[in-house]
């Protein structure tokens, strides 16, 4: 048997520290996942593991490199400048792995596979449901999972392959069509004997129902305190579903859109559709998206569907 020289088992052993200390994706993952959440603990909610594993898996990776790559303290884990950099790359690495997926998931030949939507609890409630329906009723290999929320998803992460969300600015990085217009108006419950037609100066007399803050909606905001009707209001709630609610409730008077309050005998619109209040409902999703064949399937129902009930959606006076 030959014997190997120093300078030979130098190179040995180096090769060997190499090969020990080679990272594979899940090091990244879990270094990305504990520099943004700042804690173990975040970090284990991220990744769907425990503690004790996190902890595991950063200390191999620690060991492995022979490097710090994060300063512990009571307030968390902040990363060393070895720590910022590995997170740098598994960021990168993760969008290109989003990436990928995307661009597979464009291969299907045949309208099947999943869908996952988002979109808002009044728009489901007052539109799609029987829609989506049909839907199914006319593509029975297709699965719609759907997301209920009046938070924008983040399709370029993929948390939604599409979102159909009411906006009149949608977002650049993203692709899609405008659906129609939805109008709003003023409703009241029947029993409060309010005339269809009043001026609204007249109705300032009334309780109103206003947009909590987490609705996000400005315009209706900007609108009730051009008309001061901010000062009549009694009530705010955060979803439009919990505004029609407080009206059948008969608290009081406030802005809703047509296609949820129409279908309701109980309630009447007051006003004519607000011209400054109309927004656009769109289909939207992310351009490495495009050619997937079920969410075109998706696409082209609902935009025949939602246009063949434009009337309806942008609002018309009712007695």
């Amino acid at each position: 048997m030959q014997k190997r020289t120093g300078k030979q088992l130098k190179k040995s052993a180096v090769t060997t520290q190499k090969a020990r200390s080679h990272l594979a994706w899940s090091d990244f993952e879990t270094v990305l996942a504990v520099a943004n959440a700042g804690s173990l603990s975040g970090a284990s909610r991220t990744l769907g593991v425990s503690h004790a594993t996190v902890f595991r898996r950063l200390g191999d990776i620690e060991q492995r490199l022979g490097v710090i790559l994060f300063e512990r303290s009571r307030t968390g884990y902040r990363p060393t400048l070895a720590g910022e950099e590995l997170a740098d790359t598994g960021r990168i690495m993760d969008e290109a792995a989003l990436a990928a997926e995307r661009k597979v998931a464009g291969r299907d030949l045949e309208p099947s596979g999943e869908i996952w939507t988002t979109t808002t609890d009044s728009l489901l409630m007052g539109l799609l449901a029987p829609l989506f329906t049909q839907f199914r009723d006319k593509y029975p290999g297709i699965l719609l999972d759907v997301a209920v929320s009046n938070q924008l998803f983040n399709l370029t992460r993929r948390e939604a392959d599409v979102a159909i969300r009411p906006s009149n600015r949608p977002p650049e990085n993203l692709i899609g069509r405008p659906l129609t217009t939805i109008g709003q108006a003023v409703y009241a419950h029947r029993s409060l004997g309010l005339t269809p037609g009043a001026p609204i100066d007249t109705l300032a007399s009334q309780p109103w129902i206003g947009a909590g803050p987490r609705l996000q909606d400005s315009a209706v905001d900007q609108w009730m305190d051009n008309n001061g009707l901010k000062q009549a209001c009694v009530y705010r709630v955060d979803t439009l579903v919990s505004i029609f609610s407080a009206i059948r409730s008969r608290m009081g008077l406030a802005v809703l859109p047509c296609y949820l309050a129409d279908e309701d005998l109980d309630i009447i619109q007051l006003t004519d559709p607000i011209p400054e209040l109309e927004y656009g409902l769109w289909f939207l999703m992310h351009p490495d998206l495009r050619g997937v064949v079920r969410i075109h399937a998706l696409m082209d129902f609902l935009t025949e569907a939602v246009r063949a009930q434009q009337q309806r959606l942008a609002g018309r006076l009712s007695g």
